[in-house]
């Protein structure tokens, strides 16, 4: 609920602080005294038209702050934390600045904000009933929530909602893969080509490792046997082979060691590489042994090298790729699904259709119920509010496809007059009748209603007497489940409310300057004779207050 506002060089008024309260609150004053002020900084505060001309004479810049207790509003909490425009927890302060050249700018704790974000909290936060004020009860979904919260099928009506949308999403997907029916259908052949080619290639990183190795060896095989012929005979088979000839050098130190010990090292040193040119010997013969220079081998070897190349240019990728190649040709085919994929799709559809539809249908029949129980009581209430013949109706207007919220909107139609036809809510004329119709749905729908503060500007216009003192018994009413605050100019709806404040204004160095106040029960009962008796009070007037008001 609203908890305090400040307006600082608005129209009249230099500064104001004010702190509300629960229950029902009554704002009278002389007329012209300025009691529409106060609305009119709300509606700035949340988010409504402004210009330079509300800022006061003299003066560069409007300011107008409004604090709002919004513990037992988890949705708008949470509609602040996804704009990240949340602040203190359990509050919601917006502020909202206009310079006299018309330039404004809006703040929700503390954080700049555009004024559609101040409009859309503001809606849930406060709804005004006036002739010159925005009324979410024009609204047609506002109208549709309210006749589901009265009817309690609020519940019910998200299920539908949920169904509907499970529905548009497979329907969406069917249409989409039905448009690209054939695209698809070439790219699924395309794919499986694809698949089919890197399969029967069989290719495995090691395996290719180890071709080009052999491939290598293989290419080379005459040059390596030829080599390895060379060193066998340069070591072992020509008449001038080094092991022969270091065999005969050895021979002769081996017999010198008779008469000089020193060539011992160098004996040790020449046996040691023989035995290692030996070593050699063995080896380069076991590799003529094992060196295959098949030329079929090489052939096979060769086309096998030739279609890995081909099938890595024609993927545009290196050879050691077309592993990955082949596990995004399969995934992709995965994501097509096969050609019952579209059949099957189309039978989901049907069946979520036909699922949101019964949904729908059910909440139709609901609604149809209670819309006639809702216009039935908002029409009594009606005759007791100077609308006597009036009527009000909930009209459920068929929708040939449905939506989200069902097979049908919903129009609140009244008839301000016997005799007059039915018409939209929003084209009611007179702001009296609008503000006093808003009463009575209000009233009905008070224990669905989720905004917390509602104020009334006009509802008391064209009334009087016993109908003044039902209007006032129905603001009582209402503000036991919510705020209310309500302009007034009489005194049997004044007296009813659980507190009352006055609106005056007065001259101060030249300038008209307009100012609140919160009465006393004394106050109160001068207010009230004021408001019965005119100019001049009587203690007959006092006193008649002074019943009024059960003191």
């Amino acid at each position: 609920m609203l908890k305090f506002l400040a307006i600082r060089d608005f129209v009249i008024v230099s500064s104001l602080e004010l702190d509300f309260s629960a229950g029902f609150t009554a704002l009278t004053g002389e007329t012209g005294a300025g009691k529409s002020i106060l609305i009119d900084a709300l509606t700035l505060a949340l988010g409504g038209r402004g210009d330079g001309t509300m800022v006061r004479a003299g003066c560069e810049r409007a300011d107008i702050s409004a604090e709002f207790d919004i513990a037992g509003l988890p949705g708008v909490a949470a509609w602040l934390r996804e704009q990240e425009l949340d602040g203190d927890e359990g509050v919601c302060l917006l502020r909202r600045t206009l310079d006299a050249g018309g330039r404004s700018r809006g703040f929700i704790n503390g954080r700049s904000a555009t004024l559609q974000q101040m409009r859309e909290v503001g809606e849930a936060l406060l709804d005004i009933h006036g002739q010159h004020a925005h009324q979410s009860l024009l609204r047609a979904d506002a109208q549709r929530e309210l006749l589901d919260g009265h009817a309690g099928l609020v519940q019910q009506a998200e299920d539908v909602v949920a169904r509907f949308k499970a529905w548009q999403t497979l329907h969406r997907r069917r249409l989409q893969l039905e448009q690209d029916a054939g695209a698809m259908a070439a790219e699924r052949e395309l794919l499986v080509f694809q698949r089919r080619e890197l399969e029967a290639l069989n290719f495995v990183v090691a395996e290719w490792e180890s071709l080009q190795a052999d491939h290598a060896r293989l290419s080379h095989a005459a040059s390596l046997l030829e080599t390895s012929q060379f060193g066998l005979e340069i070591l072992s088979e020509s008449d001038s082979a080094c092991l022969a000839q270091l065999g005969a050098l050895t021979a002769r130190l081996r017999a010198g060691l008779e008469f000089d010990g020193a060539l011992q090292d160098t004996l040790t040193l020449l046996e040691s590489a023989q035995n290692e040119l030996q070593e050699a010997v063995y080896a380069l013969r076991h590799y003529q042994q094992k060196l295959d220079a098949d030329p079929q081998q090489l052939l096979h070897m060769e086309q096998r090298i030739a279609d890995v190349m081909e099938a890595a240019r024609k993927f545009r990728v290196s050879p050691p790729q077309l592993p990955e190649v082949l596990a995004r040709v399969v995934t992709r085919l995965d994501e097509l699904g096969g050609t019952g994929d579209l059949a099957d799709l189309a039978r989901e559809d049907a069946a979520a259709y036909a699922s949101y539809r019964a949904a729908a249908e059910r909440l139709s029949a609901a609604r149809a119920g209670a819309a006639k129980a809702l216009g039935d009581e908002i029409t009594t209430a009606m005759q007791t509010l100077a609308m006597q013949g009036g009527q009000f109706a909930v009209a459920l207007l068929p929708l040939a496809e449905g939506n989200a919220h069902g097979l049908e909107s919903v129009e609140f139609q009244v008839a301000a007059n016997q005799g007059t036809p039915l018409r939209s809510l929003a084209k009611v004329a007179s702001g009296g009748e609008l503000s006093r119709i808003s009463l009575a749905i209000q009233v009905a729908a008070s224990r669905a209603a989720t905004v917390p503060t509602l104020i009334f500007d006009e509802v008391d216009s064209g009334i009087g007497g016993r109908v003044a003192e039902i209007v006032g018994s129905l603001l009582k009413q209402l503000g036991k489940r919510h705020q209310v605050m309500c302009v007034t100019h009489l005194p049997q709806v004044a007296a009813q409310a659980d507190q009352q404040w006055q609106v005056s204004k007065a001259a101060q160095d030249g300038i008209t300057l307009s100012s609140i106040r919160v009465l006393s029960v004394p106050e109160r009962i001068e207010e009230i004779a004021r408001m019965l008796g005119g100019v001049t009070l009587t203690e007959t007037t006092r006193k008649h207050a002074a019943e009024m008001l059960g003191v």
